[in-house]
């Protein structure tokens, strides 16, 4: 029997906007896949019918793949795929398998020889990059900086010397609740003339993509609590 193939879906950055950054592939996907492994069932459901493909959600089998998800769960999960079927890999935003536990079924999918098709859509990460005036040659994302004050303070300025010497684009995130407290620690612990680029709310109508130096930053007021923001750095 042959094997289906797994596909990388991409979802929306803002509520409201699949208008603008959702393909018709990805509608075309999504309209003829009954199985979807999501991080949340719900959300993704809400998702499945903004697009308004006419499915009929109690036809489409979910199973959640987070990051709690087991690396051994993996095998249950893509069982489907080994009998034929299709199955789809949704994100809760953004692109699967970028910063984001569907990297799991992807390697899996590798392993068993199955057919990965990663389809376009809107990355937080790399339009915040695009956006940024950096390098978009030599760029690294780190994820979630440590909470803890000092130990992030640390770690900023390891990300500034790191970004100095090999001449670098440093990408991370924080939770929306406390970004202001990471915009705070950034200002305070790096160096005046390195410059940050915020990027905050993207593909949303108030979307902002600015960059400035540390010094210009801590002199332009800027309220990013709850807003989804991705950070970057790069030190010159």
């Amino acid at each position: 029997m042959p094997k289906g193939k797994l596909f990388l879906i991409p979802n929306v950055l803002a509520e409201n906007t699949a208008h603008w950054v959702i393909s018709p592939q990805v509608q075309e996907v999504i309209a003829h896949t009954k199985i979807f492994l999501v991080e949340n069932p719900r959300s993704a459901r809400r998702y499945i019918s903004s697009l308004k493909l006419g499915v009929n959600l109690e036809e489409v089998h979910m199973e959640v793949l987070d990051k709690s998800t087991p690396p051994e769960s993996i095998n249950r999960l893509m069982q489907p795929i080994m009998n034929g079927a299709d199955i789809g890999v949704i994100s809760e935003a953004g692109c699967p398998g970028i910063a984001d536990p569907g990297a799991l079924a992807v390697a899996y999918a590798h392993q068993k020889g199955i057919q990965v098709i990663p389809i376009s859509g809107p990355s937080s990460m790399f339009l915040a990059l695009m956006g940024s005036g950096f390098s978009g040659q030599s760029f690294a994302f780190h994820g979630y900086l440590p909470i803890d004050k000092k130990e992030r303070s640390l770690a900023l300025k390891k990300l500034e010397v790191e970004s100095l010497k090999e001449k670098r684009a440093q990408i991370f995130m924080e939770t929306p609740f406390r970004n202001n407290q990471l915009l705070e620690d950034v200002l305070n612990s790096l160096a005046p003339q390195t410059k940050l680029c915020i990027a905050k709310n993207l593909t949303a109508a108030d979307e902002l993509i600015k960059t400035l130096t540390i010094s210009d930053w801590q002199k332009t007021p800027i309220d990013l609590h709850k807003f989804p923001t991705v950070f970057i750095i790069q030190a010159f």
